[in-house]
């Protein structure tokens, strides 16, 4: 397990990644006994450095949630980061949302269901029944992902490890949601039915459902709301909370339009300028 002082040292080294827009080399690869663990140690460490600088927690965001993403990543469960307030991007209906690619250095575009909560969950056994009591609306949501640590290794072009990841605060850089009239009710809505056709430049690039977010989406925010148990952490009320990617990840560049269609949950359409 790292002291605290390298992961002092590897939280700022993000910081400064995020500030410059510049990547920096593998933290797996320079410390080849890095675990899970100091993984989301150095993640939390970032987010108090943000936290210090007057940055407010606003959810939490919930990855690798297919098979097959664990598979190759070569874990057997999710991961999970922390949402910040200016992560938050807004989409109004009949509108297109314009996102500075100048926030990101490698922005990537994920289809997403977000539950948005109106009562805390605190684990260790949180249930799907506690989740959609605890949820005021789900809504159609756009997941930005960047990479502080470079993808693959500069030199030797090895892919970086899920502790890499997750030390980025799970690779989280950003989220669209839509204003009010986007909203769903948790219950009757077929969450596993949900749906998106997401077109770039108005080509169609990815489709997929929200069942392959673990069969129902509602089921990794009860993993998540018990696996923060054991830091003492719950997920609070009016906290936004991503549940998971029903597609691959889309690389964005500016200029880029990109529309996710939910049929009668809604069209978030937006523009990297």
């Amino acid at each position: 397990m790292f002291d605290d002082a390298l992961v002092q040292q590897l939280a700022a080294e993000l910081h400064r990644s995020q500030q410059i827009r510049t990547q920096v080399e593998h933290f797996s690869k320079r410390h080849p006994g890095m675990t899970v663990q100091d993984g989301y140690r150095i993640g939390r460490a970032w987010v108090d450095i943000q936290k210090a600088e007057g940055k407010k927690v606003i959810g939490h965001k919930i990855g690798l949630t297919s098979r097959a993403m664990q598979i190759s990543s070569q874990i057997d469960e999710p991961d999970y980061g922390t949402l910040l307030d200016d992560m938050l991007y807004v989409a109004k209906v009949g509108e297109v949302l314009e996102i500075p690619v100048r926030n990101f250095i490698a922005p990537r575009v994920e289809v997403e269901l977000a539950f948005v909560l109106k009562a805390p969950l605190a684990g260790p056994n949180v249930t799907v029944d506690d989740v959609l009591a605890a949820t005021d609306h789900i809504t159609p949501a756009i997941e930005i992902i960047d990479a502080r640590i470079e993808q693959f290794d500069r030199h030797t072009k090895v892919m970086r490890k899920v502790y890499d990841t997750i030390s980025d605060n799970a690779a989280n850089a950003g989220i669209v949601i839509g204003d009010p009239e986007y909203r769903a009710d948790p219950r009757s809505t077929n969450r596993p039915w949900c749906g998106a056709i997401l077109r770039q430049n108005g080509a169609v690039e990815e489709t997929g459902l929200a069942a392959g977010v673990q069969g129902d989406p509602a089921i990794g925010i009860a993993w998540l709301a018990n696996k923060l148990a054991p830091w003492g952490e719950r997920l609070e009320a009016g906290e936004i909370v991503l549940a998971g990617s029903f597609t691959r990840p889309v690389a964005a560049k500016a200029g880029d339009l990109f529309e996710a269609d939910y049929g009668p949950l809604g069209c978030l359409r937006f523009r990297f300028v």
